[in-house]
């Protein structure tokens, strides 16, 4: 039997990361589970047990322990908006968002992954499989404005740094996030934010879930980047074969 891969999640604390480390747990034949969160309250939250690691993405010596042996990374931690109090839907407009202090897209997106990265990298990582968003050729996309965070601008930043470092990396940048139950959908792939110039530009989660989980199981999924979104549920035929999937795929950025 093939030693087990040795996997880490980081944003394991989140509504996808969650996900990640549920399956990955549920396949303990192929593979030995490890989260990332920010915070204990977290670790409790996807059930406190001892593979579970707390640390700050910002400060990178906080992240050895977690990337002692690990043989594969999945990112998945990003800024979270927040909406300002006070926002009255009734009255019309729009609510504005803000990043609390220290949390910035800057912060987290960028020197967050960077030094997710650079630590995996000197533990000897195998292939790192990064979730960033879809929208990232547009310097004008909305969500540059939210708390004017220029997020998609920074998670492109360490896209790119990705890309150079010499790990075997997949980008996944996915659509608009469903919270809905995945593996019933014809999943897409596309470059260069075509997707959204069409009706198919959204992703459930649990989708997204195992598109990452897939992509370490398959040379297929290396050094390459990618948009990834799905058809209507009903529409086409469900996505089951994923080497297939990542063989349509030919960018590496």
């Amino acid at each position: 039997m093939a030693d087990l891969s040795t996997v880490l999640i980081t944003g394991a604390g989140g509504r996808t990361g969650q996900i990640v480390y549920k399956i990955l747990k549920e396949r303990s034949d192929q593979f030995v589970a490890r989260g990332l969160v920010r915070t204990p309250e977290s670790k409790e939250k996807i059930g406190g047990s001892d593979d579970v690691f707390v640390g700050d993405i910002r400060d990178a010596s906080s992240l050895v322990p977690a990337m002692q042996g690990i043989d594969a990374l999945i990112i998945l931690t990003s800024a979270g908006a927040r909406m300002k109090p006070g926002f009255d839907p009734t009255k019309g407009g729009r609510p504005e968002f803000y990043f609390e202090d220290g949390a910035y897209p800057e912060q987290v997106d960028w020197i967050g992954q960077k030094n997710q990265i650079d630590v995996a990298k000197e533990a000897g990582v195998k292939q790192i499989v990064l979730v960033g968003s879809m929208g990232g050729t547009n310097l004008n996309h909305p969500l540059n404005n939210l708390g004017n965070g220029n997020i998609l601008v920074w998670k492109r930043k360490a896209e790119q740094y990705l890309a150079d470092s010499g790990v075997p990396y997949t980008i996944i940048r996915a659509g608009g996030l469903q919270d809905r139950d995945g593996g019933i959908r014809q999943l897409l792939v596309g470059k260069d934010d075509e997707l959204l110039q069409t009706e198919t530009r959204t992703i459930v989660r649990p989708d997204v879930a195992e598109v990452c989980i897939q992509a370490l199981k398959f040379e297929e999924a290396k050094f390459k980047a990618f948009d990834l979104a799905s058809k209507p549920e009903g529409v086409g035929t469900p996505t089951k074969d994923f080497k297939a999937l990542f063989s349509l795929i030919t960018t590496r950025f």
